[in-house]
């Protein structure tokens, strides 16, 4: 998972309409039946440190590394939260709803392409709450936010082709695999080939459909 970014729109190309574009309602509070997606504080450094920014099994096949110690997660969430100013920036805390004030993983947008309003999505969630179904769940519900309320083209997610429990996260909310681009990306194991996976509007209103069948 690359770090939250936010981009500037540039001036809009020829023949694009403002209607066009996309919305911009930044890191909004989202929900789900079990989760709670919301805007980190400072205050969650201790949790998020403990619950997986020090685990190398975690951030094996993101592109940082296990934080030393809770200054530095302080650093890194005072970096952050600064950006929330920002109505296109996008980086979300997770928490069970009946738990918010431990954090348990994050969910952002790593990467934009306002010319086609598209959003890449990272995410990360502590090892003691993998295989639960949490991360489909709380990607999925980021996916619905993007296409319903930020009227978004496309959502990409990218994966090292050594980490298929990641793109089957992404296979489970609907994304379908694209490619792979060989030695694209760098995590934390070094140069790696990349699985892509993406989803544009189109496909999202062909999902909602048959979910209502």
């Amino acid at each position: 998972m690359l770090r939250p970014a936010h981009f500037r729109r540039p001036e809009r190309e020829a023949g694009r309409r403002e209607d066009e574009e996309m919305n911009h309602s930044g890191t909004i509070r989202l929900e789900t039946k079990r989760l709670v997606l919301r805007p980190f504080v400072i205050t969650d450094a201790q949790a998020m440190y403990r619950n997986w920014a020090n685990d190398p099994q975690v951030t094996r096949f993101l592109t940082w590394t296990p934080h030393e110690n809770v200054k530095e997660t302080e650093q890194i969430l005072s970096e952050w939260i600064a950006q929330y100013q920002n109505p296109d920036y996008y980086c979300w805390a997770i928490a069970f709803r009946e738990d918010e004030g431990n954090v348990i993983g994050n969910i952002s947008v790593v990467k934009q392409d306002p010319n086609v309003d598209s959003v890449t999505i990272g995410y990360c969630l502590g090892r003691r709450w993998w295989g639960q179904g949490l991360m489909p769940e709380a990607f999925s519900e980021v996916i619905r936010f993007f296409f319903e309320t930020e009227k978004a083209g496309r959502i990409q997610a990218n994966h090292d082709t050594n980490n298929p429990n990641s793109g089957r996260v992404m296979e489970k909310c609907g994304l379908r695999q694209e490619g792979i681009l060989r030695r694209s990306g760098r995590n934390c194991q070094g140069i790696c080939d990349e699985c892509i996976h993406g989803m544009v509007a189109e496909d999202y209103g062909e999902l909602i459909k048959r979910r209502g069948e």
